[in-house]
């Protein structure tokens, strides 16, 4: 049975916010509902660049695909900085076979106006539904066998460059070379596939065991010189999903040194110290939650300081000292305590005057000014509150909102004794989680509020029944 030919596909990951001002808008809806069945559609085998996945990271089988694969779609839909440099390098090496398109609603660059990209629709509120995936799907589908069918009777040019530059003829990658990356990447697509298999049995009661050794042996295929870098962060993160620290860290480890230098990989790391040492404490091992908390700590403040202050760093480095200050109360260590927090507190409100728009540092600022307590913090809280709220509301009119939306809205609903609205907003927390450790981790954070408010002789009732759901 001959190959399918290959298609690459340029376009965001998750949700990314509308230029024009609209809600997110939800690229892996319209990948999985539309673009990647239009490809299938027409005989092709779709492979998606991942390299936003990786935090903006570019590496070498990006680079081969662009230049091997027989097919390419762009989505050029909110201007995206990483498709459109991926989009100007195969209009440079391939004189023709790529589509693009973009969402109506939303504008393009002057740049690429003079391409012919294809519209498409977005439902009310940028939602992405069953009509308007039926509608791309069907156009995806038939502009690519169109394309297949011209190409094989003559040579495309779609590209700009080639259109313009007739003497533009860069030479092609040897057959043998060429045919090499296509198997490679057709292999690599396999395994990544079977990470998002083992990503979903992970949810399954009982199957962590069983999606620990399906990584151990995908692991022992990975080697520093591996071409494509998205297997080792793919295989990180199915580690995550099961609240795997030490698997987290361990896969760091056979990562090439350019990945492991890499600022999201060195937050993933970061976190998953911290993690691994919140366990070692519950399991009475004090010298090594020390060391593994340190080398947290070490990791968040280099970065802060080569960086400044951002959302995700400066707010892990806040959970971190979360953490501390927890412990410290809990065993009547109350000098330190007190240090732990404020340290923490500064860290999230660092994290949160970064980017307004992140709700994590926000809501947890909010909760640790509750702790602190005294006239000026809670006044800085009820200045604050509304601002978080605002932006997790904003955050919820996405068409697909992710968990910690709904869970970060739900510690707000907490803190301002919204109690019925908080009651609701459980159910959606409890719907929206996708790995098991999230939900843990929001009921700990109700559990710091209920026990502030508790030692202040405070009625918590419902807040515990919400905790006990959640837990």
């Amino acid at each position: 049975m001959p190959q399918r030919p290959l298609c690459f596909v340029l376009m965001p990951f998750g949700a990314k916010p509308d230029p024009s001002g609209g809600p997110d808008i939800d690229f892996d809806r319209i990948y999985t509902s539309a673009i990647r069945p239009g490809i299938e559609g027409a005989g092709m085998q779709p492979i998606r660049a991942d390299e936003e996945e990786l935090g903006g990271i570019i590496h070498r089988a990006m680079f081969e695909r662009l230049l091997v694969c027989s097919y390419a779609l762009a989505d050029l839909t909110t201007s995206n900085a990483n498709v459109l440099y991926e989009l100007g390098v195969r209009h440079t090496a391939r004189p023709g076979t790529t589509l693009t398109l973009y969402a109506a609603s939303t504008p393009l660059p002057f740049d690429v106006k003079l391409l012919r990209a294809v519209p498409y629709e977005l439902g009310p509120r940028n939602a992405f539904t069953d009509a308007e995936a039926a509608a791309l799907r069907s156009t995806v589908e038939a502009k690519l066998a169109t394309l297949l069918t011209a190409n094989q009777h003559s040579t495309i040019r779609d590209s700009p460059l080639y259109q313009l530059l007739p003497g533009w003829d860069p030479p092609e990658l040897s057959g043998s070379a060429a045919e090499s990356c296509r198997a490679e990447a057709r292999e690599t697509q396999k395994i990544k596939d079977e990470l998002d298999r083992l990503r979903v049995l992970g949810l399954e009661e009982g199957q962590v065991s069983s999606v620990r050794d399906g990584l151990l042996a995908i692991r022992s295929g990975l080697v520093d010189g591996t071409p494509d870098t998205g297997l080792f962060v793919k295989v990180m993160l199915v580690h995550r999903s099961i609240s795997d620290w030490s698997g987290m860290l361990e896969v760091g480890e056979l990562m090439p040194d350019d990945l492991q230098r890499q600022v999201p990989i060195r937050q993933q790391r970061a976190f998953a110290y911290n993690r691994r040492s919140e366990a070692a404490l519950d399991s009475g091992d004090s010298a090594a939650a020390a060391q593994d908390r340190s080398r947290a700590v070490a990791i968040l403040e280099s970065l802060e300081t080569e960086q400044g202050p951002t959302s995700e760093t400066s707010g892990l480095l806040g959970r971190t000292y979360k953490s501390q200050w927890l412990r410290a109360r809990d065993q009547g260590h109350d000098v330190q305590a007190i240090q732990f927090l404020h340290k923490a507190l500064d860290a999230y409100r660092r994290g949160f005057y970064a980017d307004w728009s992140d709700v994590y540092p926000g809501v947890n600022t909010a909760t640790l000014l509750e702790a602190r307590g005294g006239q000026a913090a809670l006044e800085e809280q009820a200045r604050l509150l509304p601002i978080v709220r605002f932006a997790a509301e904003q955050r919820l009119r996405a068409a697909n909102p992710s968990y910690w939306d709904h869970a970060s809205l739900l510690e707000l609903l907490v803190l301002l004794r919204a109690d019925d609205a908080a009651d609701a907003k459980a159910d959606d927390v409890q719907a929206a989680h996708s790995e098991g450790w999230q939900t843990t981790t929001t009921a700990n954070n109700l559990s710091i509020i209920e026990s502030i408010r508790r030692d202040r002789g405070e009625e918590t009732d419902r807040l515990r029944a919400i905790i006990s759901r959640l837990g």
